[in-house]
Formats: structure tokens, C-alpha cells, sequence
């Protein structure tokens, strides 16, 4: 893979940049990063993950590899979910990564791989601030001789997502016997897949409500596992779809949805924290038992948009109850209706107004995701 952003003055590009270019892509700066925003029509992009499978580049996202003795205790602490929860080789684990004041510097993926070793993905955005986060706590543990954690960015590999209804199975067809150990996978679990030419890690996970994999390979593999799922059916997505996927399932975006002023329990995010055991410490537990005992000033809701217009993030909702804001909005292809994500006064209800241009219009409270297997979940 080509150096990180952080080393460069241009974009960075992916191991996939010329088959973007060849299938059309339209391409734009994202976090450091020269990415496909779509090829052609974001609204046909979505509805061909909703509906069949499709797949994207996020070769932009950070693989870290952290290993050594006491790295299980390490994560407990450093994590606001408890990795001794994950005991079986490839299981995964969603997380927040906190500051003291329970605020979010990320939300991340990590895998269990063996008693001292595990896999995290975290985001292209946050990338720096990340890795220094990370590895100021373990330089602290380690000079603490609580343990001996190495930490290794895998820069030498990159990632492809294929997503939909039908993902796995022409995934399957694509790859053949490259995959056979990712067939009996279940939800959020992973495999270390040895094919001929190196190493697939293949997870049952994604960012789009949909079924399907994302394969972490090596980067000169990248564009010959690209043509195969081009070639089996597998249309390529960019950006543009991948967020209002995202956002019909009802999935947080870190820097709109989240940061590190905005803690997981006013993320809808507090199934993500173990309190649970009450010995375990981990950074921010304090700030976030004190908010948990007071309760939340506010709540992340779904909105749907009852007027004509476009809900976009950063715009202000109006309840009975005090004013919120939209975190991020968008047009919902499944829905045919506009929808967002806000963060609004815990007390409020079903019914509240969003000031759009000036006008205050219509808008309905509801329980996100907003759909699921391809099919609205409202009227």
C-alpha cells in the first residue's frame, strides 16, 4: 500500500486507485486519502447493495496488529468493551476508544486472535491521533511493567468490503478455495484464510446492515481479488453509497454522530460499554458511571422528515422539550423519504419540527436502524 497520508502532501492512494479509475470512479480527497465517491449513480450504487452485492475499497482504514504478554489485560483497560469477552480465535468485538471524560476518540473493530495477539481496525480520519492515543497507554503500561504490548500498523495490506443479500455467495464463487475456511462462518467472526499467494483475513462483518465480508489481504493482491469479484457480479461502490447505507442502518459516523465531546451513552452507543465486571477499570469509567447515574442530558434518535426538503447534519431540531440537532442526514433510496440521525433532549418524543433554510418543517421521532434486509421498517 502506498505510504500513509501523514507521510505525504498529496492524497494518499489505495492499491486499487487504477481499477477505480478504469471503472469510471469519481475520485476525491478523503482523509488523506484519494477515494471513489461513486462511479456513475450513487442511487443505483445503494440500491445494488440493498438488493444483490456490491463492494467497496477501504484500503484507507488503519490494521494495527498489537501482541505480547499482557495485552488482554492492556485492552481491558484501554477499551470501553471487555475483550475477555472474546475467547474464540476471530471473534470480533465493537468498541469505543475514550478519553477520561468518556468523550469518544474512536469507535473500532478489534478481533481476538490468540491469548497475545489481537487485530484492530480503526478509522482512516483518526488515524494519528489514534495510533498516539494508543501508543502513549501502552508505552505507560509497559513502563508500568503491567505488560510487554507491541504495536504493529499494517500498512503492507489492504481492505476490500463486499456487502448485500448475495455478497457471500459470489464472493464464494469468486475466490473459490481461497475462502472455503470463511463458508461456516458465523456474525462477527473472522478467518485466517491461507491461499496460495499469501494470507486472506475474511470477517463476517460490515458497515452497510447488509450481510457479507471484509477482506483484509495483502496490498499486491488487491486488484486481482477486485477483477475476480468484478468479474463473479460484484459491482463496485463508492463512498457516496456506502454512507447512506450506513445511515439507513442506523450506524454511527465518527466526527458527526460522535467525538471526543460526546460520550457512548449519548451515542446510542451504550450497549458498547461493559460496566460489567465492577473491578474491571478502564479509561473513562468514571465519567461515564457519574453520566450514567445522573442519566444523559441527551439521546441519539432517528428522524424521518414528514415535509418536502433534505435533512443534512448540523441543523436544528425543535422539541417540546428543548432543542437538539441533526448529526447526519441524507435522502434514504429505500425509504424514498429524507431521514437523520439527531441528538435531541432525552425527554423528547415522537413529534419535534427541523429548521431547514429558515422554515421549521415536519419531522417524526422514531427507533433507529430505519432498514433492514433491503426493506424499509416504516410507512
Amino acid at each position: 500500500m502506498s505510504s500513509s497520508p501523514s507521510a505525504t502532501l498529496s492524497p494518499a492512494r489505495t492499491p486499487l486507485y487504477a481499477q477505480h479509475l478504469v471503472a469510471g470512479a469519481k475520485m476525491v480527497d478523503f482523509a488523506g486519502w484519494k477515494m471513489p465517491i461513486h462511479y456513475g449513480s450513487q442511487l443505483e450504487e445503494h440500491h445494488q447493495v440493498r438488493n444483490d452485492a456490491g463492494m467497496f475499497d477501504v484500503s484507507h482504514m488503519v490494521v494495527l496488529d498489537l501482541t505480547g504478554s499482557g495485552i488482554t489485560d492492556f485492552l481491558r483497560y484501554l477499551l470501553a468493551n471487555d475483550v475477555a469477552r472474546i475467547q474464540t480465535p476471530g471473534k470480533a468485538l465493537y468498541s469505543c476508544l475514550l478519553n477520561e471524560r468518556g468523550g469518544v476518540i474512536d469507535d473500532l473493530i478489534i478481533y481476538f486472535m490468540a491469548e497475545d495477539r489481537y487485530r484492530m481496525v480503526v478509522n482512516a480520519a483518526t488515524r494519528d491521533k489514534d495510533l498516539a492515543w494508543v501508543r502513549q497507554q501502552a508505552l505507560n503500561a509497559n513502563n508500568n511493567k503491567k505488560c510487554n504490548v507491541e504495536i504493529h500498523e499494517r500498512d503492507d495490506l489492504a481492505m476490500i468490503a463486499v456487502q448485500g443479500p448475495n455478497a457471500r455467495d459470489k464472493a464464494h464463487a469468486a475466490l473459490g478455495t481461497d475462502i472455503d475456511a470463511a463458508r461456516e462462518l458465523k456474525p462477527f467472526f473472522a478467518a485466517d484464510c491461507n491461499d496460495s499467494k499469501g494470507n486472506l483475513f475474511v470477517a463476517r462483518t460490515g458497515y452497510t446492515g447488509e450481510d457479507g465480508y471484509e477482506i483484509i489481504l495483502p496490498a499486491e493482491q488487491a486488484g486481482a481479488t477486485w477483477e475476480a469479484l468484478l468479474a463473479s457480479g460484484v459491482k463496485p461502490i463508492g463512498l457516496g453509497a456506502r454512507d447512506t447505507l450506513r445511515l439507513e442502518a442506523g450506524m454511527n459516523l465518527y466526527g458527526q454522530d460522535m467525538d471526543e465531546d460526546i460520550s457512548p451513552l449519548e451515542a446510542g452507543l451504550s450497549w458498547t460499554v461493559a460496566f460489567t465486571p465492577e473491578e474491571r477499570d478502564f479509561i473513562g469509567r468514571a465519567a461515564l458511571t457519574q453520566q450514567k447515574t445522573d442519566g444523559p442530558a441527551n439521546k441519539l434518535v432517528g428522524l424521518i422528515l414528514e415535509d418536502r426538503g433534505v435533512l443534512r447534519a448540523h441543523q436544528k431540531v425543535i422539541t417540546e422539550h428543548g432543542e437538539g440537532e441533526t448529526t447526519s442526514g441524507s435522502f434514504s433510496p429505500t425509504l424514498g423519504k429524507s431521514i437523520a440521525l439527531a441528538r435531541v433532549p432525552t425527554a423528547a418524543t415522537e413529534h419535534c419540527q427541523v429548521e431547514i433554510r429558515g422554515k421549521q418543517l415536519a419531522a417524526r421521532i422514531v427507533k433507529y436502524p430505519f432498514a433492514r434486509k433491503g426493506k424499509s421498517l416504516f410507512d
